[in-house]
């Protein structure tokens, strides 16, 4: 069932960042636990960026992004156990199942966050499940003087999607954590960047 109260909107219902919905339980607490064994079973291995070792431990499913050459490539497909969330992620976008065509995997350990980050412009959804504990996605958008900022809490077992203004002209992180977190993120890409496109 959606929260009775959304993060994303002010008490009259205007979005917050125009471009981000959410809602509350998209699983249930059977399904997190399942899912959070299925990503610890997983080959997890250390983000790299440039020659520099991150503290989250990621896999990736359809395409994997080299940061090093700043390049695409096909990987595994996703798992059979991701699907069935895939699917109910694309019904909540409001998109058609095949679309997400990454996901990402994402454990992160006592000490480990995301910086403040664009998704690559190749990218267009972004839909992400956030599973174990509690955290705030914080946004950012410059302007004269600093910044416009947004904080949006994600319980356990939310869904947010990331489109239009909040995909593109945010930047978004989450701060260090002291306890243990996993997320799944499923990815669209553009129209212009799809695979096979001629």
């Amino acid at each position: 069932m959606p929260s009775m109260t959304n993060p994303t909107a002010d008490l009259f219902g205007t979005p917050l960042l125009p471009g981000l919905a959410y809602r509350d339980a998209l699983i249930d607490l059977d399904e997190e636990a399942m899912l959070i064994a299925r990503i610890d079973e997983q080959d997890l291995a250390p983000f790299q960026f440039q020659g520099w070792l991150g503290k989250r431990l990621t896999r990736s499913f359809g395409w994997h992004y080299d940061f090093d050459t700043s390049q695409f490539g096909a990987t595994d497909p996703l798992p059979d156990w991701l699907l069935p969330i895939r699917q109910r992620a694309a019904a909540f976008a409001q998109l058609p199942e095949e679309a997400l065509v990454q996901a990402l995997l994402i454990r992160y350990d006592p000490g480990a966050g995301i910086g403040w980050h664009r998704d690559r412009p190749v990218l267009e959804h972004v839909v992400g499940v956030s599973l174990g504990v509690p955290a705030t996605m914080r946004f950012r958008r410059r302007k004269p003087g600093g910044f416009d900022r947004v904080a949006v809490p994600l319980p356990p077992r939310s869904v947010y999607h990331l489109s239009g203004e909040a995909r593109h002209d945010w930047e978004h992180s989450i701060a260090e954590m002291e306890v243990t977190r996993w997320s799944i993120t499923f990815r669209s890409f553009t129209a212009s960047a799809r695979p096979g496109r001629r």
